[in-house]
């Protein structure tokens, strides 16, 4: 008889849990039996692994083998197991020292011909096992550059089950297992580059440029409305690029989210851009939100954190996709509830939404929809989700005198970008006392208890929240986008002016 262990790591959502896997070897029929709440993938592992030991031109033990993995009560999905339970299989049967096992992590799948695959995950896995004071990982060559992410750790790459067991023996190492294609160099790309967007890029439209900026500096919700053509795809497009750029701590925790999801490039494994996600109308609210009926998987609006969520023709999305935006754009977070298992996943992003004015998309005369319809229309976004958006932005048709104009005094997105970071170095420094670092995200109650505006700049608002014309929370709300403003400008408080345009922005009716 003999026993073995080695170290894994179960994701559920984003968080990592360690896992004991252990391989006895005991009397009865020769096969392999795994315990410990595996899903299916992680079952058919008896086959793969049988296979890759063999081609690896190792000995398969004919005695009966037991898998466990511990903790038993917590769900393990995917083939990240593989390498764990291979080497403990074989540590089991002397194979290698068992000692060279110890306080190793490993991490990926195997090919039938011993190959080491790279698998989803591999970041938030490393941080977690860290954090629990682990500090030595294999994994599979394909993930190295993006387990290398995490510092004062050491990372052995592997191509095969081969080469994982001659560094274990301090023996030679093979020749290649096949050609690697998921370890290898990354080549460039041929053909031309595509083009960087750019805010010069949108001509016209001054309204609508400024919302962007507000909305940049100060993390703002935005909905832009107008017929189709004036610009509203290219203006949420070029968001991100007047965004500031994430920083180390930012950029890990985004990495981590899209290295779950399984679609972090392989020539970009650290996400240090804000990321924009433009999600189809069709989508199912899971696939907006996040969850699924086996592995829990970040939706939409988890890939967009820390950067932008567009929803173009957002009234074509279905209702209850919508409404279900409104928890995660109050707490910047979405928790998934399965029977299982529970997940929760960040989510704080910018929300830009654009519409037409109606049906058939067109405006003023040429419109031919009955005023019921356009009302229905837009009426699909609620009231409470409207609430919830600081900035609403009407465009118009270009005249050919703007374009005209505009092609030689258009803004470039390096030139906003350059005001966007110093308003938002402004309210950082105002906020530093406080957990929140943008405008958007200081709740209303501190808003008005820790920065109250000076009286006399608000009075248009208590004449507003007199005729009903706006909510205690459409209040904060334009609060919020006075301070941005006003940071904007460099002023220490908000002005009467500020914070009338503010209220404009909120109703939709700037100029």
């Amino acid at each position: 008889m003999g026993l073995a262990r080695t170290r894994s790591i179960a994701l559920l959502g984003i968080e990592g849990h360690e896992v004991e896997v252990e391989a006895h070897l005991g009397g009865g029929p020769a096969g392999l039996t795994l315990v410990g709440l595996p899903d299916t993938a992680l079952r058919e592992a008896r086959d793969r692994i049988r296979a890759a030991i063999l081609n690896s031109g190792e000995y398969w033990p004919d005695d009966h083998i037991t898998v466990s993995l511990s903790p038993a009560s917590l769900p393990k999905r995917g083939s990240a197991f593989d390498l764990a339970i291979a080497t403990a299989v074989l540590g089991a049967n002397g194979a290698i020292p068992s000692d060279a096992l110890h306080d190793t992590v490993l991490l990926g799948e195997l090919g039938l011909d011993g190959r080491a695959r790279p698998v989803p995950g591999v970041l938030p896995s490393i941080l977690a096992a860290a954090h629990a004071g682990h500090t030595r990982f294999t994994v599979a060559r394909g993930n190295a550059a993006e387990a290398r992410l995490v510092p004062d750790v050491e990372v052995t790459a592997v191509g095969s089950l081969a080469e994982l067991l001659a560094l274990l023996r301090g023996g030679p190492l093979p020749p290649p297992c096949g050609d690697e294609p998921d370890g290898g160099p990354v080549t460039a790309r041929t053909g031309s580059p595509r083009p960087v967007p750019d805010l010069a890029d949108v001509l016209g439209q001054p309204v609508a440029r400024r919302a962007v900026e507000i909305s940049a500096a100060g993390g703002h919700n935005t909905f832009l409305l107008g017929p189709p053509g004036t610009g509203k795809s290219l203006l949420a497009e070029r968001l991100p690029t007047v965004l500031p750029r994430l920083t180390t701590d930012e950029a890990i925790e985004v990495t981590a989210i899209h290295s779950v999801a399984g679609t972090l490039p392989r020539d970009r494994p650290l996400i240090t851009v804000p990321p924009f996600c433009a999600p189809h109308h069709t989508a199912t609210r899971t696939a907006i939100v996040g969850g699924g009926a086996g592995r829990l998987r970040p939706g939409a609006i988890s890939l967009a954190h820390r950067g932008v969520l567009f929803l173009d023709e957002a009234p074509e999305f279905e209702r209850g996709v919508l409404d279900s935006l409104r928890q995660p754009l109050e707490t910047g977070e979405v928790v998934i509830a399965r029977a299982a298992a529970t997940a929760r996943f960040p989510a704080r992003f910018l929300l830009v939404l654009a519409a037409n004015p109606c049906p058939c998309g067109k405006s003023g005369p040429a419109c031919v929809c009955p005023a019921a319809q356009r009302r229905r229309y837009l009426a699909r976004l609620s009231g409470p989700l409207m609430d919830r958006v600081d900035i609403k932005a009407h465009l118009q048709p270009v005249t050919r005198a703007e374009l005209l104009a505009d092609r030689a005094l258009a803004e470039s997105s390096a030139a906003v970008a350059e005001r966007v970071a110093e308003a938002r170095e402004r309210a950082t420094r105002r906020l530093a006392a406080t957990p929140w670092n943008t405008n958007a995200a200081v709740p209303g109650a501190e808003l008005r208890r820790m920065f109250p505006p000076a009286p006399d700049s608000v009075q248009v608002l208590g004449r507003a929240l007199d005729r009903g014309e706006i909510s205690a929370r459409g209040v904060d709300r334009v609060l919020r986008v006075a301070w941005t403003l006003a940071d904007l400008a460099g002023r220490d408080t908000p002005t009467t002016a500020d914070v009338g345009y503010a209220f404009a922005l909120w109703a939709g009716t700037a100029q």
